[in-house]
């Protein structure tokens, strides 16, 4: 088992030193001497990036559209999933089932209604018209999660909030978010990184740079420096770098509450 851990680890780790490395290198040597130490250091592919103003504005558009759809994916299912948890009703497992059934449909299926859809409402070249997409494919697997979770708190907790005058809604707000806490930052970081790493969405709604976010930018700067492969793996290092923090500091929060989740009850 440990054998596998360092043989998946390596497969990891290998290209992303190579692409570091890489990156510190004239196109010309990357040719001649791929895989060693680069003989004259080129810190310049990375300085360039780091000062250009367009790389930050895309660096700022995928934090910003990120964040907001792992808002609105998050209340929307928050509360979604509360009533599929806490309510019992008359067709309640027929609608978690139709919202369950979003997890068979790909992105890739509805892209052409997507599209028109969006073009209806003028959203084509706006945040919203990749905020509110993500969000939407993104609830089938939130509202599960934080549904398996929701269902966990023992019932004695509601009916004791109630007779205190506790409403519905008040105790949702006040004692089932807060002890649902590692489950919401689970959802929260799988939406980041889910709106990260979207590269056809936003290459669908923006035609402006104006709103390219970083998958799109590397796409673009791919394309305009071709024959700069040294440059080319500068970027696409420096791009991967805000996932990769981020995800370090997350990782422990993503892994607590899926675990809670999976054993709290």
């Amino acid at each position: 088992m440990h054998a596998l851990i360092w043989i998946v680890g390596a497969l990891i780790v290998v290209p992303l030193l190579y692409g570091l490395l890489s990156g510190f290198k004239s196109t010309s040597e990357l040719s001649t001497n791929p895989f060693g130490l680069p003989e004259d250091w080129v810190p310049e592919n990375y300085t360039g990036l780091l000062g250009s103003g367009s790389f930050w504005r895309q660096i700022f558009n995928s934090t910003f559209i990120a964040a907001a759809t792992a808002l609105v994916t998050v209340a929307v299912s928050a509360l979604a999933a509360y009533v599929f948890a806490r309510f019992a009703f008359r067709g309640r497992e027929l609608v978690f089932t139709f919202f369950t059934i979003g997890l068979m449909f790909p992105f890739a299926v509805a892209v052409l209604p997507l599209f028109l859809m969006l073009r209806a409402l003028d959203l084509l070249d706006n945040p919203l018209g990749v905020i509110l997409p993500q969000a939407a494919f993104g609830l089938p697997m939130t509202i599960i999660i934080l549904r398996g979770f929701f269902r966990t708190i023992p019932g004695e907790l509601e009916e004791a909030a109630i007779i205190d005058g506790c409403s519905a809604f008040g105790f949702f707000w006040r004692i089932l978010l807060p002890m649902a806490r590692p489950a919401l930052a689970t959802v929260s970081v799988l939406a980041i990184v889910t709106s990260w790493n979207n590269f056809f969405l936003p290459l669908l709604v923006f035609t402006e740079p104006d709103w390219w976010t970083i998958p799109v930018g590397v796409q673009q700067f791919k394309g305009q420096y071709a024959e700069d492969t040294a440059r080319i793996l500068a970027y696409v290092v420096l791009a991967m770098a805000p996932a990769l923090a981020f995800y370090s500091v997350a990782e422990r929060q993503l892994i607590g509450g899926l675990t809670a989740g999976a054993t709290k009850g």
